[in-house]
């Protein structure tokens, strides 16, 4: 490559007067070499690019899978509606409401308005489905109940029908008590060997059944003909509970066949009542917005629990009995320290009506907690010490 020259020029300048001066050479030529030989080539080396970097192109990917997943119409496996896939609802349990939930160390169960009952694993973290009884009640199931042990259990449904299940072999035992008509029978409760059975009727009746004789019924606590709405029998077997829609709440002594108390306070319909673990006192509550404790020897009333605003459909009691869990029609589930008689916890991811809460067991395996379902057909899994 030749060397490029460096031109000097000098002009020539005209004197003034006309006269010539002497005339330099015009140009001068310098043979200096170009010290920075393809110095442009280099520096355009020198600065990159455009690049966009990694986590901004990931961005833009995901950016426009949402895109696609927004505009994409699917059917919803939950409701069965084409939606937008952004907008399909959580799986639920069951295809409609679910009306009874009931729990054993080992299992959680869940039936409602279609004719299963499902069982799930309360050992395993994500509690799948292990178990479900096909066509137990051709029009749904309103009411679950286990023993103490969680062996047995037993459901109440539609058709007026009681059946008895084995959960260690998870198999059907027997049917007893079927009605003379669609919901005679409506409520029920498990003794705590399994053995017997009571129930309440809409005309207000309380029966108690011999589940592994003949399914017959032993005994039948007349009451003031109100719908009998909630059943159930203390820990050691002795004392029948049962709330009414007439606001009715009542205490039967198994020993003697005959009504210990009539309690008073409620005058609403009374959806749900629990003995104790202790067997010493009775929650009752229902239409009146609020939980009454009743001391079940004295019959008195000991306290209120208020702050729902809504119908509470269902109270459970914790195993130590220190607290109570109680589920109500606006979706809130609440969480009540018994010594204080005050609310520690409410719950309020859900909006639909909440038809069961129940404890978990301590010795499922995962930490006490608790269930709810309802109206949405799903069910939740909740641990106490975390809330999640």
């Amino acid at each position: 490559m030749a060397t490029p020259l460096l031109s000097v020029t000098r002009l020539s300048i005209l004197h003034s007067m006309g006269s010539f001066l002497p005339i330099l050479p015009t140009t001068i030529h310098l043979n200096i070499p170009n010290p920075l030989p393809g110095i442009w080539e280099s520096i355009l080396r020198a600065v990159p690019k455009k690049k966009q970097s990694h986590s901004r192109k990931r961005m833009r990917q995901l950016a426009g899978k949402a895109l696609q997943d927004i505009t994409a119409l699917n059917k919803c496996p939950a409701c069965g509606k084409v939606k937008r896939q952004n907008m399909l609802c959580e799986p639920s349990a069951h295809p409609s409401d679910i009306f009874a939930i009931a729990a054993n160390p080992a299992y959680a169960i869940s039936a409602g308005g279609d004719s299963s009952i499902q069982v799930w694993s309360l050992h395993e973290p994500d509690h799948p489905l292990v178990h479900k009884f096909e066509n137990a009640h051709p029009l749904g199931v309103h009411h679950l109940a286990t023993n103490k042990d969680g062996r047995f259990a037993a459901s109440s449904g539609f058709d007026g029908a009681i059946n008895i299940w084995d959960l260690e072999t998870l198999s059907h035992i027997k049917q007893i008590a079927k009605g003379r008509s669609s919901g005679e029978i409506w409520a029920i409760a498990l003794s705590p060997t399994g053995s017997f059975m009571s129930a309440t009727t809409y005309n207000g009746r309380v029966c108690v059944y011999d589940v592994f004789g003949a399914g017959e019924k032993v005994r039948e606590y007349e009451t003031k003909g109100s719908f009998g709405m909630s059943v159930d029998i203390s820990t050691d077997g002795r004392l029948v509970a049962s709330g009414h829609e007439n606001g009715g709440v009542y205490i039967f002594n198994n020993e003697t066949g005959k009504i210990h108390h009539s309690l008073p306070g409620l005058i609403k319909t009374v959806r749900s009542v629990a003995f104790s673990p202790g067997g010493r006192l009775l929650a009752a509550a229902g239409d009146s917005n609020i939980i009454a404790l009743y001391d079940v020897i004295s019959g008195e009333q000991v306290g209120n629990l208020s702050g729902h605003s809504s119908w509470i459909f269902s109270v459970s009691w914790s195993k130590t009995g220190e607290y109570i869990l109680s589920g109500a029609f606006d979706g809130k589930v609440k969480v009540w320290s018994t010594d204080t008689k005050t609310c520690v916890a409410t719950h309020t991811e859900n909006d639909k009506a909440l038809y069961g809460v129940k404890w978990i067991p301590k010795s499922s395996g995962i930490g006490e907690g608790f269930l709810t379902a309802g109206a949405n057909g799903k069910l939740c899994f909740y641990r106490e010490a975390t809330g999640s």
